[in-house]
Protein backbone atom coordinates (compact mmCIF):
# COMPACT_ATOMS: atom_id res chain seq x y z
CA UNK A 1 0.00 0.00 0.00
CA UNK A 2 1.29 3.64 -0.67
CA UNK A 3 1.68 5.80 1.95
CA UNK A 4 0.90 9.22 0.79
CA UNK A 5 -0.29 12.19 1.72
CA UNK A 6 -4.04 11.86 0.38
CA UNK A 7 -4.37 8.43 1.55
CA UNK A 8 -2.76 9.41 5.34
CA UNK A 9 -3.85 12.47 5.51
CA UNK A 10 -7.21 13.50 7.79
CA UNK A 11 -10.72 14.87 6.63
CA UNK A 12 -9.64 18.48 7.43
CA UNK A 13 -6.60 18.26 4.98
CA UNK A 14 -8.25 16.35 1.99
CA UNK A 15 -11.07 19.27 2.65
CA UNK A 16 -8.76 21.81 2.33
CA UNK A 17 -6.61 20.52 -0.44
CA UNK A 18 -9.14 20.38 -2.39
CA UNK A 19 -10.50 23.99 -1.82
CA UNK A 20 -7.50 25.47 -2.40
CA UNK A 21 -7.26 23.38 -5.95
CA UNK A 22 -10.63 24.54 -6.63
CA UNK A 23 -10.23 28.62 -5.24
CA UNK A 24 -6.65 29.26 -6.97
CA UNK A 25 -8.39 27.28 -10.20
CA UNK A 26 -11.09 29.74 -9.98
CA UNK A 27 -8.59 32.90 -9.59
CA UNK A 28 -6.23 31.48 -12.32
CA UNK A 29 -9.51 31.15 -14.78
CA UNK A 30 -10.45 34.76 -14.13
CA UNK A 31 -7.50 36.07 -14.47
CA UNK A 32 -6.55 34.53 -18.11
CA UNK A 33 -10.37 35.35 -18.98
CA UNK A 34 -9.69 38.94 -17.80
CA UNK A 35 -6.15 39.11 -20.11
CA UNK A 36 -8.18 37.74 -23.20
CA UNK A 37 -11.23 40.32 -22.88
CA UNK A 38 -8.35 43.29 -21.90
CA UNK A 39 -10.14 44.15 -18.50
CA UNK A 40 -7.85 45.02 -16.06
CA UNK A 41 -10.27 45.14 -13.16
CA UNK A 42 -11.33 41.45 -13.93
CA UNK A 43 -7.06 40.79 -13.86
CA UNK A 44 -6.97 42.24 -10.74
CA UNK A 45 -10.12 41.02 -9.08
CA UNK A 46 -8.44 37.45 -10.12
CA UNK A 47 -5.20 38.40 -6.89
CA UNK A 48 -7.45 38.09 -4.05
CA UNK A 49 -9.05 34.79 -4.89
CA UNK A 50 -5.76 33.10 -6.28
CA UNK A 51 -4.20 34.02 -2.91
CA UNK A 52 -7.22 33.16 -0.89
CA UNK A 53 -6.30 29.69 -2.83
CA UNK A 54 -3.01 29.86 -1.79
CA UNK A 55 -4.18 30.30 1.82
CA UNK A 56 -6.10 27.38 1.87
CA UNK A 57 -3.27 26.12 0.93
CA UNK A 58 -0.63 26.63 3.44
CA UNK A 59 -3.41 25.72 5.82
CA UNK A 60 -3.30 22.59 4.46
CA UNK A 61 0.48 22.37 4.55
CA UNK A 62 -0.04 23.36 8.64
CA UNK A 63 -2.88 20.62 9.48
CA UNK A 64 -0.32 18.20 7.69
CA UNK A 65 2.17 18.97 10.26
CA UNK A 66 0.39 18.88 13.43
CA UNK A 67 -1.41 15.35 11.87
CA UNK A 68 2.50 14.08 11.15
CA UNK A 69 3.57 15.50 14.93
CA UNK A 70 0.63 14.03 16.56
CA UNK A 71 1.48 10.30 14.87
CA UNK A 72 5.05 10.20 15.57
CA UNK A 73 4.34 11.20 18.70
CA UNK A 74 1.97 8.04 19.64
CA UNK A 75 4.38 5.93 18.33
CA UNK A 76 6.67 6.55 21.25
Amino acid sequence: MLNTPWETGSALYRRLLVAALVITGVGILLAVSGAASGSNALVFAAMPVIVAGLVCHIAGMVVRARDVRRRSGARC
